[in-house]
Order: structure tokens, then C-alpha cells, then sequence
């Protein structure tokens, strides 16, 4: 029986160049305002030589999405004035051009 091998695991390091990049579970730092956000079992790509990180684009923009201020409040909608019962009057009187 043959092992497929995992070709993630053998991504060398873009930063030292001798480092293998491997996946891990990491708490992921950020700063939100003036608030630091620590974010545990983040998904992330670490070289097992220099320490260089590469985070997971998906769940970057998973976070940046439920770290926004606008998240979880309702769409904004447009007001429009009440209808009242009565039909409107044109108070504008369109120009006539002599032809």
C-alpha cells in the first residue's frame, strides 16, 4: 500500500528560504480601535524555522467580516415620506414650446 504524501506540508518558507511552511492552529492577534482582539485556534501557515506566519485568507476575511462595525445591524433603509389619502396637485405648470 503506497502513502499519498501531503504536498502542504512541504511549502518552503518565502521569508528564510530554508523553512518548511506547516499548517497549525495559532491565537491570532488584532487590533480593533484602541482593543486588542485575540482570536484562539486561528488557522494559519507557520515556517517550523523562523517563526514566519501566513494566515488563511478565508478566515481572514471571515474575521474582518464579523469585526465590522456595520455586522449584525439591519440594512439601512430609505424613509420615504407618508402617502396621504388625497391625489397630489401639480404645482409646477410644464412650459409650452411654440413650434
Amino acid at each position: 500500500m503506497t502513502h499519498s504524501q501531503d504536498t502542504s506540508a512541504t511549502l518552503p518558507c518565502p521569508e528564510c528560504q530554508a523553512g518548511i511552511m506547516r499548517q497549525r492552529s495559532i491565537t491570532y492577534f488584532t487590533w480593533l480601535g484602541e482593543e486588542l482582539i485575540t482570536v484562539p485556534n486561528f488557522p494559519a501557515w507557520v515556517c517550523d524555522l523562523c517563526g514566519h506566519r501566513e494566515y488563511d485568507e478565508r478566515a481572514i476575511a471571515m474575521l474582518n467580516m464579523l469585526l465590522n462595525p456595520e455586522a449584525g445591524k439591519p440594512a439601512r433603509r430609505i424613509k420615504r415620506a407618508p402617502q396621504s389619502d388625497q391625489p397630489k396637485r401639480n404645482t409646477t405648470h410644464p412650459r409650452s414650446t411654440s413650434g
